[in-house]
């Protein structure tokens, strides 16, 4: 455990804690000591048995002195679970403003907010479509430009010999184009790299991934997609439109920009977690409604793939975003290309329309079928294999900015370079006839009248390929062409995705299995007397496409969906679910899929469906984060903000307690009466909400939900509070402000249980109480010293110390997970 480098170091010794290895205790039901720990749900540590976490931010220390000529390095631990992720609250607050708001609006009220609703929804729709259409023009353009460029200079020099320089020409293009689009990532948004949608999963489960959803992420997204499919990466465009729907949604639902500072004062209603993650849903929905002409497909990946939670209403109202989506972009995109009453172009992955005759099929097919979602399967584990140590290899030596800038250019220069070695190297040559629809046709070696078909492949945006491979008529491909494509571009698009870039897998990965699903068919009808059997190889095509990307993205009946309407032809929704299908099942027994293998690699804390299986002889008493602080129904100020304060516990929610004398009914010395959070701490500390004040009627207006929801979701730091000498000696009134019912569960409730509820409701916090309905109170001591409080304030707080329950926070269940040996615990560590 010494082997870690500038700060990062074990908080454990070998000798101290006797723990071998990096390894996490297996909670096979053997009893093992249980050590006290102290838990937030954002920010502090816990300790089990004789492991500790990991502190990413400690001093080095004389053992990593030592190391210091190695190579810097951040140490990877899959059996991690990251401290700094906070969560968010899909619960709604049913305090007393809430409740006075809610009486005062009308039935008028109700219907002009569901009105509302309906208004964003077509509003995400309509600006996602907008910013597709962008992409589409932009790409198309650029690569046009490039691809013109390049091709008119192979020609110069196929004839007067020379074509290194053409080989430099190209490679030199593509870096400098990616190298544009991986600075603005890796130095100016960071969150913008990839294709976004493991990011949106965690943000819909309740995660808040910092600056996920930001307007300079959507910036940095656009022009970084942009970047990448034109430097000629193996990439798509598909799910950063999925990231850019998701962020069109969080500001427009919101009514206001607060990365530019403008309030437009609309839809102040819905400046919540709640319902921001509906909409978020709903931009989600509308970028796979872009990307691939299918509204349905849409609604289905934001519920199969991203939506942690659902409603009826809320089906209806993604629906229709992404209608207006796409109408959106087939509108815009038929003025562009001067036909302004074509509105068929089924998105910005064009693949065509699959002629009725041309995509018939035999039921002794199927078999075949199956087979090839097997390959899938085996072909996508193998990729998520070869991609998750890549990634752990990056995670470890390729973190600094300049470093992910100089992959990202290599990766461009040694893609162009394989595709130049292919093109040339390739004798496969086609004639160039009446239905040839390839936009750069390369001639290079072959006859006059015929073009290089490898160059259909490499030389071209991937979209524009897999059109290809999915329309062009047999014979255009022979079986080396492929067979040498489909590995060379396997790898390049494994090497690809995790880069410093945005960009997306989709494409690719449908690239891929267009090309050895092309090629299973030619084989197939070389295996037999009849051709016309397997006359069509482009059916065979579309088979593999959604074979190898079930095996990579484990997508099954919302993947369906999308190719039937992005293929126009609904004959093949039968063989393409099985496919998909038996492509999860295989490549599940192997590997995890790509968007959870990633979601794993950043220590998120993520909830899965449903708790780990052999769970249920754990109880909430023992996942429970212990001691709680909490806070008293009429607190001190000061006392509030020292809690604020101290960054050792970054607590973000406290259960509100009565204290009682030990003559009550019961005998209980502390009453849980609510529950309240930080950000609510904050406000009320903000506009000086103390009793004091309030009795001598110095404060200027009763506080509103307005105000909470004016200062979501970017609260200010209590070091920005001021709060002066007298300020502190004031007294805190929390009963109109907190939760007064929050969710509760007995102490002896098992880990299921309490996972489907914090689960199924999006909790943030629950509150564990024990037999009589007790909770626990903490104090700790701050500058100021607590002594300057009454004896009796003192021995009560003492007293009710002794009595400490717990409070379940996400990172308390998703810490627990099934591996190999049985149920583990993943230790916490501050990164």
């Amino acid at each position: 455990m010494s082997n870690i480098t500038k700060k990062v170091s074990w908080s454990s010794r070998p000798d101290e804690s006797g723990a071998a290895g990096e390894g996490t205790p297996l909670l096979n039901g053997s009893e093992q000591p249980r050590h006290s720990r102290q838990l937030s749900e954002e920010g502090s540590l816990f300790q089990i048995g004789r492991l500790s976490t990991v502190d990413l931010e400690e001093e080095r220390t004389s053992d990593e002195d030592s190391l210091r000529g190695r190579p810097k390095e951040i140490p990877h631990n899959e059996k991690l679970l990251s401290l700094k992720y906070e969560s968010l609250d899909y619960d709604n607050i049913e305090n007393q403003l809430f409740l006075e708001e809610e009486r005062r609006m009308s039935h008028m009220g109700f219907r002009c907010l569901e009105i509302s609703r309906w208004v964003v929804c077509g509003l995400i729709g309509f600006l996602t479509g907008l910013i597709a259409c962008f992409i589409d023009i932009a790409v198309e353009q650029l690569a046009g430009i490039k691809y013109q460029v390049v091709k008119e200079n192979i020609e110069k020099f196929t004839e007067v010999g020379g074509l290194s320089i053409s080989l430099i020409l190209w490679a030199v293009l593509n870096s400098a184009i990616v190298m544009l689009g991986a600075i603005i990532v890796a130095f100016f948004e960071p969150i913008a790299a990839g294709s976004g949608i493991p990011q949106i999963k965690c943000y819909l489960n309740g995660v808040k991934i910092p600056r996920v959803v930001r307007l300079k992420t959507l910036v940095v997204k656009v022009c970084g997609v942009i970047c990448s499919v034109v430097g000629g990466l193996a990439v798509g465009k598909e799910g950063p439109m999925i990231h850019s729907g998701a962020v069109v949604a969080a500001g427009v639902s919101q009514g206001r920009s607060t990365s530019l500072k403008r309030d437009f004062k609309i839809f102040e209603y819905f400046r919540r977690d709640t319902e921001k993650r509906d909409f978020v849903s709903a931009g989600a929905a509308a970028g796979v409604s872009a990307a691939f002409g299918a509204p349905v497909g849409g609604v289905l990946f934001s519920l199969e793939e991203g939506a942690s939670f659902w409603n009826q209403m809320l089906t209806w109202r993604i629906f229709f975003a992404s209608m207006i989506s796409t109408f959106t972009l087939n509108f815009f995109l038929s003025i562009y290309h001067k036909n302004p009453g074509d509105l068929s172009n089924p998105g910005l992955i064009n693949f065509g329309r699959f002629e009725t005759d041309s995509v018939t099929y035999n039921l002794y097919e199927i078999p075949l079928f199956i087979a090839m979602g097997a390959i899938g399967g085996l072909l996508g584990a193998l990729f998520n294999v070869l991609n998750y140590w890549l990634t752990i290899f990056r995670i470890r030596y390729v973190h600094r900015p300049c470093l992910q800038v100089m992959e990202a250019m290599l990766v461009a220069a040694v893609t162009a370079t394989v595709s130049f070695t292919m093109i040339y190297f390739s004798n496969d040559c086609q004639p160039l006839g009446p239905e040839h629809t390839e936009e750069y046709p390369l001639q290079l070696f072959c006859a006059d009248g015929e073009y290089n078909s490898m160059a259909t492949a490499f030389f071209n945006t991937p979209e524009r390929s897999v059109r290809s491979l999915f329309h062009n008529q047999p014979g255009t491909y022979n079986p080396l062409t492929l067979g040498l494509f489909t590995l060379t571009y396997f790898f390049l698009a494994c090497w690809t995705y995790g880069l410093s870039v945005s960009a997306g897998v989709f494409i690719p990965s449908l690239l891929i299995g267009a090309a050895w699903g092309r090629l299973c068919g030619i084989l197939l009808a070389s295996l037999t007397s009849s051709s016309s059997i397997w006359a069509d190889p482009g059916k065979y095509a579309l088979i593999g496409a959604a074979a190898q990307l079930g095996g990579i993205v484990r997508m099954t009946l919302s993947l369906t969906v999308i190719m039937v309407e992005a293929t126009g032809n609904v004959t093949y929704g039968l063989p393409i679910m099985l496919v998909l299908m038996t492509a999860k099942i295989v490549g599940d027994y192997f590997q995890e899929g790509l968007y959870d293998i990633h979601i794993k690699l950043q220590s998120v804390p993520f909830l899965h469906w449903e708790a780990p299986a052999t769970s249920h002889w754990l109880t909430a008493r023992e996942v429970m984060s212990s001691p709680v602080t909490c806070l008293n129904r009429l607190e001190k100020v000061g006392t509030i903000v020292d809690i604020l304060s101290n960054t050792s516990t970054n607590h973000n929610g406290f259960p509100v307690v009565e204290l009682v004398t030990e003559n009550d009914e019961g005998g209980n010395p502390a009453k849980l009466c609510g529950l309240i959070l930080r950000s609510q701490l904050i406000v009320l500390l903000k506009h000086k909400v103390f009793v004091e004040l309030a009795r001598s009627r110095l404060t200027h207006r009763k506080l509103q939900l307005k105000d909470f929801r004016d200062a979501y979701p970017r609260f200010p730091p209590i070091q920005s509070i001021h709060v002066s000498q007298d300020e502190r000696e004031c007294m805190m009134d929390l009963r109109e402000f907190m939760n007064p019912t929050p969710y509760t569960v007995p102490q002896d409730t098992s880990l299921p249980r309490v996972f489907k509820l914090f689960r199924a409701l999006g909790l943030r916090h629950l509150v564990v109480v024990d037999d009589e309905n007790r909770v626990g109170v903490v104090l700790f001591f701050f500058s100021p010293p607590v002594t300057r409080l009454p004896l009796d304030v003192i021995l009560m707080h003492f007293f009710v110390t002794l009595q400490v329950i717990g409070l379940v926070t996400r990172k308390d269940l998703a810490r627990y997970h099934l591996g190999k040996h049985g149920l583990e615990e993943l230790q916490l560590a501050q990164t």
